[in-house]
């Protein structure tokens, strides 16, 4: 017989796994973002490609008085909204 609840918390777990690497690899995009560094290295294009999908999605709902400041906030909302994400499906898992 097939244990829905196993599959169940191995498909969570699995997510889960996946948000704690793209907040990694967010992370690493912030953190080269203050050095600026080769746009031609591969790391960053890959960093790039990877992050700026979601980034750009969350630009659109940042207000425009916000990006008169200079300041990026979109890396921050994202690694909010993996935070929750995660604590929600955190909560299934137990």
């Amino acid at each position: 017989m097939f244990d829905h609840t196993g599959f169940a918390k191995d498909v969570i777990s699995i997510i889960d796994g996946l948000l704690w690497l793209y907040f990694w690899i967010l992370t690493a995009r912030v953190i080269l973002s203050w050095v600026n560094p080769d746009p031609y290295s591969r790391i960053v294009q890959l960093l790039c490609g990877l992050t700026d999908p979601a980034l750009n999605l969350v630009r659109r709902f940042i207000p425009q008085a916000l990006w008169r400041t200079g300041l990026d906030f979109s890396p921050l909302i994202l690694i909010l909204l993996i935070q929750i994400l995660s604590r929600f499906l955190n909560r299934f898992q137990v």
